[in-house]
């Protein structure tokens, strides 16, 4: 699954602003697709996805974003293999400093000062609730819409890559919208399925009329 910025500072808590912000700076970039000009759609993978909450917890949590740029500098530059440390380490942070547990018998990577208070963050508990986000959001959604007095089943499908909804009434093949919102998008399928009606009835009276 890809996700579009919309869709992402939905699922994460960031806005657009510092989602746009961390990509110009070359902090959190999207592995999917960047953005090639005004206009254009950044598109971030489910890995993207826990590094953008990761960080945002440490920044919840007290921690500078220069101070998380620093750290994950000294990360890549002592742990080569790790490509993505905010998706792939666990961090321990007092508000001020970050520190990093190792794979070999839990060391934590640097001294603890007597009395400091550490706040774990579990990398895999974001990643079990970014996956719930994902799954929520992700979901199609079955509504009931009413045109001309007789109820119509629709299936409301978001659309993760390009934002919004398309939106489609399977007793109608072919009879689909879409829309930016919920709201809008069953607004728009009243159209569709309104402009159906009209187009069969025009066409029956057409073969009446040939017969």
């Amino acid at each position: 699954m890809v996700f579009n910025t919309k869709t992402v500072c939905s699922i994460t808590g960031l806005t657009n602003r510092q989602v746009d912000y961390w990509d110009r700076t070359h902090f959190i970039k999207p592995t999917v697709k960047e953005a090639s000009g005004y206009g254009t759609a950044r598109l971030y993978s489910f890995n993207d996805l826990v590094q953008l909450r990761v960080a945002k917890t440490l920044i919840n949590k007290g921690v500078s974003l220069q101070k998380i740029r620093k750290a994950i500098t000294w990360l890549k530059k002592n742990f080569p293999e790790v490509e993505k440390p905010l998706a792939q380490m666990k961090f321990l942070t007092d508000g001020e400093t970050i520190f990093v547990l190792a794979k070999d018998k839990g060391v934590i990577l640097d001294t603890l000062a007597k009395g400091q208070l550490v706040m774990a963050i579990a990398i895999g508990g974001i990643i079990e609730e970014l996956k719930r986000e994902v799954e929520k959001i992700g979901q199609e959604r079955e509504y009931k819409v009413k045109v001309r007095g007789k109820s119509y089943d629709v299936i409301l499908h978001p659309d993760l890559e390009d934002g919004g909804f398309w939106v489609e009434c399977p007793p109608l093949p072919g009879c689909a919208s879409q829309g930016e919102t919920v709201e809008e998008a069953l607004a728009m399928i009243k159209d569709a399925i309104e402009g159906h009606i009209e187009v069969k009835a025009e066409q029956g009276k057409r073969k009446k009329a040939v017969a």
